[in-house]
């Protein structure tokens, strides 16, 4: 007979369930101002400390403070404000519109704003994100219409990509925004692509890969580090860690390796974690990260860690798998309160701007969804035409296809 203990299996479970009180009083969340920043071209094994804290500009009481401050001037950080502020107004009236049938999906990033935001601006013409269906705030950054990105949402007659692809799935090569894929992780590994093929030319332009913290469990995630890290790819690698994946919590996909970010390591990455409700400290990580990848320095793989406030999307619950009070309870705060209450601190900024500003807002985006509206949504209105099944797939229209359209009269 053996002595020998039963084997077992260890599956993470999150610390609190529905009808428990959050608490995140374990989580260590340093002080605005301490991490320090490394110079841009220092060795990926100089700073592995940075892929294990979180840097942080924003301080209790609205300043900027620390290395990582003073990346942006008040009229920047203003820009930022109102992108923000444009992103969580055009969520709230697609998801209302979502509920009132006029299209058949939605996905918010409640919570989440300034790290698009912040990045698209660390960006410069030409570079490419390859975004995960989070990152709207990419588009909205970039100026790309919010009409168009509704009558993408709607499938109208007017939709950019002519009914191809499921609302929220953008593409937008003018704006630097890949064609988004359902298949999760995809993209990650076509950033690894697109920057390989863009140095081969001896191109100036980067990639930035996006992908959330339950999608890091994909193989394509793993793969995009391994050539990354072989050819030292001109791309910036970003994790958006929310904390929940569908319905599960970040551990599962995390496992045993502490972060997110410091899976890096182990490839050879530089590798960073930043506060992703901080607008100024996620723009000063992009800009550093971005600088490193246009001065050939190689890769970086940079985790947000932000949550996400809404649910995964309308088609889920969180109710059933996380507290309801969890969302307030969270230790970052919000990235828009955050960002105003610097801004008011400096002077540059008021509670009534804001309230005015926010009213300009809610007009700009009533008066985009009621254009968009004009050319119909799902269940009403102008449709793509069933001509555009046939176009832009052949350079020459095989003659099967050829027959069909004659078939179909278009």
């Amino acid at each position: 007979m053996s002595d020998d203990q039963p084997l077992s299996l260890q599956v993470p479970e999150p610390e609190v369930r529905p009808g428990g009180k959050p608490d995140f009083s374990g989580v260590t969340i340093p002080r605005a101002g301490t991490v320090r920043r490394p110079e841009v071209d220092a060795a990926p094994a100089d700073f592995r400390d940075l892929g294990y804290t979180i840097i942080r500009v924003l301080n209790r009481d609205g300043e900027a403070v620390g290395p990582w401050a003073g990346a942006l001037d008040d009229e920047q950080a203003l820009q930022g404000l109102r992108d923000m502020m444009k992103v969580r107004a055009f969520d709230a009236r697609m998801l209302m519109a979502q509920r009132q049938g006029k299209t058949s999906f939605y996905m918010q990033c409640l919570g989440e704003e300034a790290i698009a935001c912040a990045f698209q601006h660390a960006l410069s013409p030409g570079d490419m994100n390859f975004p995960t269906y989070r990152q709207q705030g990419l588009l909205v950054a970039g100026g790309y219409p919010l009409v168009d990105m509704m009558c993408q949402i709607y499938s109208n007659e007017r939709d950019p990509l002519h009914g191809r692809q499921l609302p929220i799935m953008y593409s937008s090569k003018d704006h630097g925004f890949f064609s988004i894929s359902g298949n999760l992780g995809t993209q990650y590994i076509q950033a690894v692509g697109w920057a390989m093929a863009s140095a081969i030319k001896g191109d100036t332009r980067i990639a930035a890969g996006w992908i959330g913290d339950g999608s890091t469990a994909e193989s394509d995630f793993h793969a995009a580090l391994v050539f990354a890290s072989t050819y030292k790819a001109p791309v910036v690698l970003n994790i958006v860690n929310n904390q929940w994946a569908i319905s599960t919590f970040q551990g599962i996909a995390k496992g045993g390796s502490g972060t997110f970010a410091a899976r890096g390591h182990g490839f050879g990455i530089p590798s960073l974690r930043v506060d992703g409700n901080d607008y100024l400290a996620v723009f000063a990580v992009a800009r550093w990260a971005i600088e490193r990848a246009r001065r050939n320095l190689g890769p970086t793989l940079v985790e947000y860690v932000t949550y996400r406030v809404a649910a995964h999307s309308t088609s889920d619950d969180p109710s059933a798998y996380r507290p309801k009070e969890e969302s307030d309870a969270r230790p970052l705060g919000d990235p828009i309160e955050r960002l105003k209450n610097h801004l008011i601190a400096k002077g540059a900024w008021s509670e009534d701007r804001h309230r005015q500003f926010a009213a300009e807002v809610e007009a700009e985006v009533m008066a985009a969804q009621k254009e968009a509206e004009k050319h119909g949504t799902l269940h009403s209105g102008g449709k793509p035409s069933v001509r555009d099944m046939f176009e832009g797939v052949y350079k020459e229209m095989p003659p099967h296809l050829r027959r069909q359209r004659q078939q179909a009269g278009v």
